[in-house]
């Protein structure tokens, strides 16, 4: 029991001074946590990403490198396994830990999954290089090897079950649903934020020439035009029939991206010279409209024109209503 004793009641031993006894312990913790995380994932994904849960649960059930280290431990010293894991050690890796965040996205996940075993290989490699004692060097160099092996093994049964149809109808599906769940609201927002604004923030700056009042003025409509817009989105759809995903982050989409679209072209009025935050917020103004017409194409798949159509013209005849009526 001299491993276990060993371990300070306060604070976090460095790897450097764990015993090979040790270290093939929090190697065995390691790999039982990493199976865990993997039929996480799978559970979450089961319902609407069968292909990919499938792979996870493929994953998470794979014994043999659990099993070679189990066997090394016992053969060396016994069945009673040191309860040593990650958090004992100062410098190993530790798991980020995104699998605590419900809805995380299909490709994150997998990215993630990959990246578990990639982080897993690099620090053991990168230990062994270190390590002056032999038998704890060839340990290490064994676990890095395996880890290898391990990460192609990840790498070759996402591209087996997830290479066909079904692979890449997850894929097109979980980008329909960030589409729906993120673009769309946060696009409605952000054209709603930007066009809206214009009369009366270009209204008050040509009635008043007066920048400080313009910027409170268009301070005043963002905000107000983001909370409205944010709690409307959120309320009147609560996503389960749509399928349009979690209500609060498309509520969240909607109301940031109005308020950046109404901030966009009411910040240039805190400069003080008034045709200087004028121009500039012009220029801000013709961005803004043509940025939204990208996003339309980009994500709604609007042809260019269209949207260039219904966003640019849409926009300039809202910014000279604004300028005649505050110039009038």
């Amino acid at each position: 029991m001299r491993g276990l004793l060993s371990l300070p009641f306060f604070g976090r031993r460095r790897f450097d001074s764990l015993s090979a006894q040790e270290i093939l312990a929090l190697a065995i913790a390691s790999e039982e946590e990493d199976g865990r995380i993997y039929a996480l994932y799978a559970s979450r994904l089961r319902k609407s990403y069968p292909a990919t849960a499938a792979v996870f649960d493929e994953m998470a059930a794979e014994e043999e490198h659990r099993r070679r280290l189990i066997d090394l431990y016992r053969a060396r010293y016994g069945d009673l396994i040191l309860p040593i894991r990650r958090e004992h050690v100062a410098d190993f890796y530790v798991r980020r830990p995104v699998w605590l965040i419900e809805n995380l996205g299909l490709e994150r996940i997998r990215e993630e999954a990959l990246a578990m075993e990639r982080e897993a290989q690099a620090f053991y490699r990168a230990a062994a290089e270190r390590s002056t004692d032999a038998e704890v060097r060839k340990l290490l160099g064994d676990l890095a090897a395996a880890e290898v092996g391990h990460e192609k093994d990840a790498e070759t049964i996402m591209a087996e079950r997830l290479g066909g149809a079904e692979g890449r109808e997850e894929i097109s599906a979980a980008r329909r649903q960030f589409v729906l769940t993120w673009v769309q609201p946060g696009l409605a927002g952000l054209m709603d934020g930007s066009v809206s604004t214009l009369a009366p923030i270009f209204a008050t700056a040509f009635a008043t020439q007066d920048p400080w009042t313009t910027f409170l003025v268009g301070l005043s409509a963002s905000v107000g035009a983001g909370i409205s817009m944010g709690f409307t989105e959120a309320a009147h759809d609560d996503g389960r029939l749509s399928g349009r995903g979690s209500p609060v982050k498309r509520g969240l989409a909607s109301g940031v991206m109005t308020t950046i679209g109404g901030l966009g072209h009411a910040l240039p009025y805190l400069i003080p010279e008034f045709w200087t935050a004028t121009i500039v917020a012009l220029a801000v103004v013709f961005v803004e409209l043509w940025a939204i017409a990208w996003i339309q194409n980009r994500y709604m798949e609007t042809p260019f024109r269209r949207a260039v159509f219904q966003v640019v013209l849409g926009g300039s005849l809202v910014l000279a209503a604004g300028i005649l009526i505050g110039g009038g």
